[in-house]
């Protein structure tokens, strides 16, 4: 395999609009989103890939941009045929981009998701949301992502707009980085507090227990579903089936390869075997993207109380169709 050959978003030429007709596949160029640096990401990731390019027959060489979007715009541009994405980016994948999920990680717990965390050195005085929310524009705020799920939506819809906080009037300075960038910054003090996540603080205690060492959480969300793998929908059917046989049995008794390393393979991403998913997986976040959005509109200040009453309305209905879809598929197990 071809490791070296690694497509990024800021090397491609993206075409105008993605071609009318699917095209003959002969590689899979498969995009890995920036939840830390792409050193990191490649060594991750390097063993499983190959693996996969075993297992399906074709080469498939890794795609990294230096933020979700990037990996986005190559699926909706026909440069990336399958991807790891959280689910905020995993939703906008398969509303822009032709995406359609497959198959979903599981973590090495075998929980069924992770949680959004908000990170303060260990020695700050901040201790609670009740302390970071005294928005006197003395703190310093690091966020993920804006594609990010545990980054970017789950703190700004639990945090900052369920108490009603717009955190550019609330803090000194809001930046915008990956999880990684976000743990070490609060470990070395450069920002009071950052959104982080579960599995990427478990990566930070195994790779860097110094700075792990320097490190407290303050808060903690409720559960997010575990991260989706994305095709486009466009795909041959014959290699749709041989991508899925390969995630389904990967690190299983029905691999055809070797079962203890591909576990050890998954264990590097901190995974255990995968699991059957579809686009329902996104009904949670969807409803969690039109509360957050709901709140957007009742602070903003031009609009009359009659046309936020009229928008909100509007998205409660959505609102309720996506709860209860989710319901509806909890009654059927």
């Amino acid at each position: 395999m071809n490791i070296v050959k690694t497509l990024g978003a800021a090397a491609l030429s993206f075409a105008i609009a993605a071609p009318a007709v699917a095209q003959e596949v002969t590689e899979i160029n498969f995009g890995i989103i920036s939840t830390e640096s792409q050193q990191n990401l490649r060594k991750q990731w390097e063993p499983f890939l190959s693996d996969m390019e075993a297992a399906i027959g074709m080469p498939v060489n890794p795609f990294f941009a230096s933020d979700y979007a990037g990996v986005i715009e190559g699926m909706r541009f026909g440069k990336v045929q399958v991807a790891w994405f959280g689910n905020k980016s995993a939703m906008e994948a398969v509303d822009r981009s032709d995406g359609e999920i497959f198959v979903q990680t599981v973590d090495a717990a075998g929980n069924p998701g992770y949680w959004s965390l908000i990170l303060a050195p260990k020695d700050s005085p901040l201790n609670s949301l009740d302390d970071l929310l005294k928005c006197d524009q003395s703190l310093n705020f690091g966020l993920g992502d804006p594609n990010s799920t545990s980054g970017f939506l789950v703190p700004t819809t639990f945090v900052f707009a369920a108490n009603g906080v717009d955190p550019k009037a609330c803090f000194k300075n809001v930046t915008n980085a990956n999880h990684e960038t976000n743990a070490m910054a609060v470990a070395n003090g450069q920002v009071d507090a950052a959104a982080n996540n579960t599995e990427n603080l478990a990566r930070i205690e195994a790779n860097n227990p110094k700075a792990f060492e320097k490190i407290k959480i303050i808060w903690k969300s409720p559960l997010i579903p575990s991260d989706p793998i994305v095709w486009r929908k466009d795909l041959p059917a014959d290699v749709k089936e041989k991508i899925k046989t390969f995630f389904l049995t990967y690190g299983t008794e029905d691999s055809a390869g070797d079962v203890a390393e591909e576990k050890a393979v998954l264990e590097g991403l901190a995974w255990a075997p995968f699991r059957a998913s579809n686009n329902d997986q996104l009904l949670p976040i969807r409803v969690m993207e039109i509360a957050k959005e709901q709140a957007k509109i009742q602070a903003d200040d031009k609009l009359s109380d009659e046309e936020k009453a009229a928008k909100v309305e509007a998205l409660e209905a959505q609102k309720k169709e996506f709860q209860a879809q989710i319901d509806a598929n909890a009654q059927q197990g």
